[in-house]
């Protein structure tokens, strides 16, 4: 479980960066307004923490490329929801309410919302599947005509 934390955390890092290098180039550099630009930065985030979660913090959990969609539908229902509504809210009481700048606001609601992501990932995600009954195991008696 603490690799798997280890892991996470690495790319939840690397997310970061990808989350507020999307702001940054949204809010300070096209002038866009913090709430869309929240919402546009944490959908980079998802989808590239998704695709590296999947590649190598959960790789032993990874399914095939159909199971992958409803992986990745479950991640963006889990801790997509988790992420965007945590980051619009955190930001919309710190930047909006509070004057705190955008990126270190952000900074903020990523790391109220990494703990919970976690779980989600481990519990929800990337859950282990139950091992497949093998019905012709050690201890079962077979039928012979």
């Amino acid at each position: 479980m603490w690799r798997t934390f280890a892991r996470f955390n690495v790319v939840g890092g690397l997310g970061i960066a990808v989350q507020l290098a999307t702001l940054a180039v949204l809010v300070e550099g096209l002038g866009v307004e913090y709430l869309p630009a929240t919402f546009a930065a944490v959908g980079a985030a998802i989808t590239h923490n998704f695709v590296w979660h999947q590649r190598w913090t959960w790789r032993d959990r990874a399914p095939g490329v159909r199971p992958a969609l409803s992986a990745f539908g479950r991640f963006v229902a889990a801790n997509g929801l988790v992420s965007i509504t945590g980051n619009v809210a955190v930001m919309a009481v710190l930047t909006g309410q509070a004057g705190v700048p955008a990126l270190p606001a952000n900074a903020v609601s990523i790391a109220v919302c990494g703990l919970v992501n976690f779980w989600l990932g481990e519990r929800v995600v990337f859950r282990r599947r139950p091992a497949p009954v093998d019905l012709h195991g050690p201890g079962v008696r077979h039928c012979s005509l």
